[in-house]
């Protein structure tokens, strides 16, 4: 890989002579299969090259700590390769994180990953409760280790364990969320995913019976909030903001589509492969989590186009079958968490204001949108993929036409 980035004899004797050279070399091939620019394989190349000249290489396993010190040590060398001579902290960043993933490639990693919580044996437990035996969505299980993680690292050190934690504890935690802008709908979810933990850990005897019992979330009655999204003007106009050439507009365009057309939910989307298309019967397929089924819709032809120009001019060689890919390098599969950043910003640049932007936005919009044009609420939820149709009677409040008929009806003659 050297000898095809660096042109200049002595220039690629000095990168050959340095310790370490027959690693190195390894792992930059691995880098370009990540997909890696040139300029990003050479810029690698060279933090390689500072890595292996320091007192790094000479350790057998190395610490996480380790690279931060000698990140800190090499701050006026960062300094004067840094594309902003008066900041040297992106390539001071960049060398920690280049230096943690190759020796992790090569095995002499010693911590992969911070320091575990005083939590983490009880948490991880609880993870593979919901996926093992509960079968719960991997962004549902995701939601919930952050909801609770969130809660865990905020008790006082004194607390080592469960059974030290109190009701009380719990009730300081959502306190603080409220006076910190969370809605009373966002609490309630965090309440559930604390009555659903502490509800695994009676079980496990980690702390006492009733427990989860005494958690008390704001009250929310049934079908008391409405369904926000954009207009479907601003759909459209979040479609067109994506006819440009550029990697990320060809991509997003799709991503877009998949949401607002077909009202998909992002890890939905996330997960769809590429043996998910049948170009010949013109069908996507789509792996339905929560109905634990799988549903076929008919590839409409702006979603088709949308597609093929994506996997064929941006999408990169991968041995991912997701179809979504990140567009920058290291390539690895869109996570719903891009998905949301895709859609909040482009929203966000539109100046779309007092709706909430995330992808789920989009969701209520095609809901909206099919409501507007007359379908009925079954065939509604049969898009959706509801399970049950009280979840898409809610629409019903966004049929003022409806509405508006029923508060003209004169019944004074039928009492």
């Amino acid at each position: 890989m050297h000898d095809t980035l660096f042109v200049y004899p002595a220039t690629l004797a000095r990168y050959q002579a340095a310790p370490l050279f027959p690693e190195r070399e390894r792992f930059l091939a691995h880098c370009d299969k990540q997909g890696y620019t040139r300029r990003g394989l050479r810029k690698i190349a060279w933090l390689l090259l500072v890595i292996a000249s320091t007192r790094l290489a000479r350790n057998g396993r190395v610490r996480i700590e380790e690279i931060e010190q000698v990140a800190r040590r090499h701050r006026v060398r960062f300094l004067q390769h840094s594309s902003e001579r008066g900041n040297c902290h992106t390539t001071q960043q960049l060398f920690i994180h280049t230096a943690a993933t190759w020796y992790g490639f090569l095995g002499r990693l010693a911590t992969y990953r911070p320091a575990r919580g005083r939590f983490s044996t009880h948490l991880d437990a609880f993870e593979r409760f919901m996926r093992d035996e509960r079968g719960l969505s991997a962004i549902t299980i995701d939601t919930r280790h952050q909801q609770i993680g969130r809660f865990l690292s905020g008790l006082p050190r004194r607390v080592r364990s469960p059974a030290a934690i109190t009701v009380l504890d719990v009730d300081r935690h959502l306190i603080h969320l409220s006076k910190h802008g969370w809605s009373r709908t966002s609490l309630a979810r965090v309440a559930s995913s604390l009555r659903a933990f502490f509800d695994y850990a009676e079980t496990q005897r980690w702390c006492k019976q009733g427990f989860s019992d005494g958690i008390d979330s704001p009250r929310i009655y049934g079908d008391e909030g409405l369904p926000r999204g954009p207009d479907w003007s601003q759909v459209q106009t979040l479609i067109a903001s994506t006819v440009g050439s550029d990697p990320a507009s060809i991509r997003d365009r799709a991503v877009i589509m998949l949401l607002a057309l077909y009202g998909l939910r992002r890890g939905e989307v996330v997960r769809l492969r590429l043996e998910d298309i049948d170009w010949k019967a013109e069908l996507l397929r789509v792996v339905r989590p929560k109905q634990r089924r799988i549903q076929h819709y008919p590839l409409i032809a702006p979603l088709g186009h949308a597609l093929i120009r994506y996997l064929k001019d941006v999408r990169p060689r991968s041995a991912a079958r997701e179809i979504f890919l990140t567009i920058k390098a290291p390539l690895r599969p869109l996570s719903a968490g891009g998905v949301t950043s895709v859609i909040r910003n482009r929203l966000r640049s539109l100046g779309v204001e007092n709706v909430p932007r995330g992808p789920h936005s989009l969701r209520h919009a095609c809901a909206r949108h099919l409501l507007d044009e007359g379908f009925t609420f079954k065939e509604i939820g049969d898009q959706l993929g509801h399970r049950r149709a009280s979840s898409t009677s809610l629409y019903a409040k966004l049929d003022l036409r409806a509405l508006r008929e029923v508060g003209e009806l004169r019944l004074g003659r039928l009492l």
